[in-house]
């Protein structure tokens, strides 16, 4: 079976999440990510949880990058749209990857991921709370104070996390400063031609 059609017209819906705006900026703002960026960041922290817990690696990251394929056709919800508004993921899903190459295993994955039972959805959908905590500390540092006025919300987040690294992250997430990586690394001032001698 030759798949080309459905395939090429997959990737081009996929091209098209980096459009959908997550639901969020209507009470944050517009400076937040949107979905395809939040895909992007929540396969690499779902890998670093999956490796830390012993989890399938690769497995995860394809979850990660299914988990939230469906709001591409249905948009995002956030937690108060959530209480008026209903939405057919499931045939969402299914319509998105019908007679693709990915279409059995993706299928597979996203039905496993919603059901929760496995470690790696449930290390997924820890990587999904995460990626908000993030997004937070990094507005936070950007002088935006929305952390503070989430902070009992996001506590309840915690505490709903799945694993051990996931918590530890989320920890350690509340004081750090999103500029470490750079500041930190090795650059000018710490190895280059500005170092203090």
């Amino acid at each position: 079976m030759d798949n080309t059609k459905r395939n090429l017209e997959f990737l081009y819906e996929m091209g098209t999440i980096r459009y959908i705006p997550r639901i969020w900026q209507q009470f944050l703002n517009k400076d937040f990510a949107n979905l395809s960026e939040h895909h992007f960041r929540v396969a690499w922290i779902a890998a670093m949880i999956a490796k830390e817990e012993g989890a399938d690696v690769a497995k995860v990251m394809q979850m990660a990058l299914v988990h939230d394929v469906a709001e591409a056709r249905t948009g995002d919800v956030h937690y108060l749209s959530r209480m008026y508004t209903k939405r057919d993921e499931h045939s969402a899903v299914n319509d998105i990857f019908a007679g693709t190459s990915f279409e059995q295993d993706f299928l597979a994955l996203a039905t496993e991921y919603e059901a929760r039972m496995s470690l790696e959805s449930r290390i997924v959908k820890d990587a999904d709370n995460i990626d908000c905590d993030l997004e937070l500390q990094e507005q936070e540092a950007n002088g935006k104070r929305l952390k503070e006025t989430f902070r009992m919300m996001r506590f309840r987040v915690h505490d709903l996390l799945f694993t051990a690294t996931a918590k530890r992250l989320w920890e350690a997430i509340q004081s750090s400063n999103p500029h470490d990586w750079h500041m930190n690394g090795n650059n000018r001032f710490t190895q280059g031609d500005w170092k203090k001698t």
